[in-house]
């Protein structure tokens, strides 16, 4: 195989409108019918091309009507402010599904978005802890979302709990956590507390899914 157009090797996060242990990992239906949430990362070490891509933070917002191979999903992306033209560029065109493998992770999503909505230029606050099974993202007028540990209904203490998927195309090993917060807030609007989080780092390249 040749070598990769680009790669993306950072910190990843999923929370969506699901109850813990999302269905969509285990090839079932969501759990409120439809599928709302965010995912978000900061690229440590990447490349598109002749592009460097360390220290990038994107995100995304997303809403399907139901199961997601089912399609008809919409994706708002968001490329922080700080990024050069070109990085923005080489973000959105590997979010588009372009300039990779096919069945690699954001070309399988590019078939079941049917709408993708105008790129946002904006500053993302994004702190990401997978030990603590923490984490925050936020972007003004489209995203907030706090992630903290799933806590023991009886004594309180944090529960813990990962979910390997060894043929997995979005992540291998991932933190399973609690979506305390998870509201979209500009043209793609829900407000999900206490669902699914996914903390994981991943290492996307053209070729697909590298395993770490």
């Amino acid at each position: 195989m040749a070598d990769p157009v680009w790669k993306m090797k950072g910190q990843w996060l999923k929370n969506c409108s699901c109850d813990f242990g999302c269905p969509c990992d285990f090839n079932s239906r969501p759990t409120k019918t439809v599928c709302e949430g965010m995912v978000g990362m900061k690229i440590e070490e990447g490349y598109f091309k002749d592009v460097k891509l360390d220290g990038v933070v994107w995100a995304g917002t997303y809403t399907w009507p139901g199961p997601l191979h089912e399609g008809n999903g919409t994706f708002l992306p968001v490329v922080d402010e700080k990024a050069t033209d070109e990085q923005r560029n080489a973000i959105l065109t590997i979010l588009s599904g372009q300039e990779q493998v096919e069945g690699t992770f954001f070309q399988i999503v590019s078939m079941i978005v049917t709408k993708i909505l105008e790129p946002k230029f904006l500053p993302i606050e994004f702190e990401f802890d997978q030990e603590k099974r923490t984490a925050r993202v936020a972007i003004p007028g489209v995203l907030e979302t706090v992630t903290n540990p799933i806590k023991n209904p009886v004594t309180g203490a944090d529960h813990r709990i990962q979910t390997i998927m060894p043929e997995g195309f979005e992540y291998h090993m991932a933190e399973t956590a609690c979506a305390e917060v998870n509201k979209g807030l500009g043209e793609l609007q829900f407000d999900w507390p206490n669902g699914h989080s996914a903390l994981c780092y991943v290492e996307h390249t053209s070729n697909g899914l590298v395993h770490s």
